[in-house]
């Protein structure tokens, strides 16, 4: 165990811990956006459309600060970007608590979304600055891991918090996220990069802006396999329920069968690390989308709620092998100097997914039926994990001539 243990988490650079606990404190008390629909409808009596627009105003705020973030911690740089978006996340969430009206709320929940999505290109960019090469993959699956825990006990927490007053929910999401904003202040150091030379340039596109990260080809192949996989695995808030409740099952049962997710990936996310270390990339990731294609692609003939569990373990297996294994592929494609534009396009890349996922799922259960559903999103995940085969060659050249290049800068 203490070897286990060693290999796992034994070796990592202080600034990355300092991240770590950032991440695990911020999600232990990220209550708002999980509750935000149930807190409009039932206590604060919105309708349910009403409660929807809340939603996807969050949504296009969160789209706009993931974009504007990457670029500002490759201009501003990561610490700047990382503190005024977590202290004015901090602001604002409890903004969004405190407002009274439907307009005031519909501006609050914009302007928070454009400051906490704006954090993620910062820290995924300093991530990445300080972790070896040759660690990240182990780096991410610790983060990944401190991301679900966090999860698990605050949805935990906030079920508890809402029976007391949601105004709970609010002022602890937001002192977590000025917790974290304080760590980072004290803590975390600037970590960005030097401008890249003439001749990292000429291995990928650089310029001012998005333009450099959107002319990156073999960048924007992963990106749009990645968000083709989201489509999928979004599918267990979209439809996964809707189907469930048509099929006789409560929303007990799917809160439990769901829940298999959250415990599977905290018990058993440290294992990933080991299993797929030196491991071609463009296979695991193939492998995952296999994975989460055959756990949704079940779905459709699966007869009880063990068996619905069952379809759980297998596409969560998926999602774990994949989380690790496309953070280090982002980083290994990104140069130094655009990491954050190409961290800001890639979680675009998540909320544009997620964002679609119930609207294309939802029209293909309402036209198609379910069956048509999942087997829809087996086909999705097969032509993926083909697609990783094929673009993985091309990946590995260009991660090879920047890691050489990077190299000759140092010297």
């Amino acid at each position: 165990m203490r070897g286990w243990l060693r290999q796992t988490a034994g070796g990592l650079p202080r600034q990355f811990w300092v991240l770590w606990a950032g991440t695990l404190i911020n999600r232990l008390g990220s209550f708002v956006v999980l509750f935000l629909s149930i807190y409009l409808t039932s206590d604060r009596g919105f309708s349910q459309s009403q409660a929807g627009l809340v939603l996807g105003v969050y949504g296009v705020g969160g789209a706009i600060g993931t974009m504007g973030g990457g670029v500002l911690s490759d201009r501003w740089g990561r610490r700047p970007t990382l503190l005024i978006a977590q202290f004015g996340a901090a602001a604002l969430m409890l903004g969004l608590g405190l407002a009274q009206t439907y307009p005031q709320i519909l501006v609050a929940a914009f302007a928070l979304g454009l400051f906490a999505e704006a954090a993620r290109p910062a820290f995924g960019a300093m991530m990445i600055d300080v972790v070896p090469e040759h660690d990240r993959v182990r780096a991410f699956s610790l983060n990944y891991w401190a991301i679900n825990l966090g999860f698990a006990l605050a949805a935990v927490c906030a079920g508890l918090a809402a029976q007391v007053d949601y105004l709970i929910l609010f002022v602890v999401d937001s002192a977590s996220t000025l917790v974290t904003a304080v760590i980072s202040l004290i803590f975390l150091a600037e970590t960005r990069p030097a401008r890249p030379s003439g001749a990292i340039a000429a291995v990928a596109p650089t310029g001012g802006g998005l333009g450099a990260a959107l002319r990156d080809r073999v960048f924007l192949t992963f990106v749009g396999l990645n968000f083709l996989t989201v489509l999928v695995i979004f599918q267990h808030q979209a439809t996964l329920s809707i189907s469930m409740i048509a099929d006789g099952y409560s929303a007990v049962d799917y809160g439990t069968i769901i829940a298999v997710n959250g415990v599977l990936i905290v018990l058993g996310q440290l294992f990933v690390p080991r299993l797929i270390q030196g491991r071609d990339s463009a296979r695991v990731l193939a492998v995952g989308a296999l994975l989460v294609g055959a756990g949704f692609g079940l779905v459709g003939v699966a007869w009880s709620a063990l068996t619905l569990a069952f379809t759980v373990v297998i596409w969560t297996l998926g999602e774990m092998l994949q989380s690790p294994s496309n953070a280090a592929t982002i980083a290994a494609l990104a140069p130094g100097s655009l990491r954050g534009r190409y961290q800001g396009l890639n979680s675009l890349s998540w909320q544009a997914g997620s964002a679609l996922a119930p609207i294309l799922g939802g029209l293909a259960l309402q036209t198609a039926g379910d069956t048509v559903l999942w087997a829809s999103c087996f086909g999705i995940c097969v032509l993926v994990a083909i697609g990783q085969v094929l673009a993985g060659p091309a990946r590995t050249r260009r991660a090879a001539q920047l890691r050489q290049q990077e190299l000759a800068e140092v010297k």
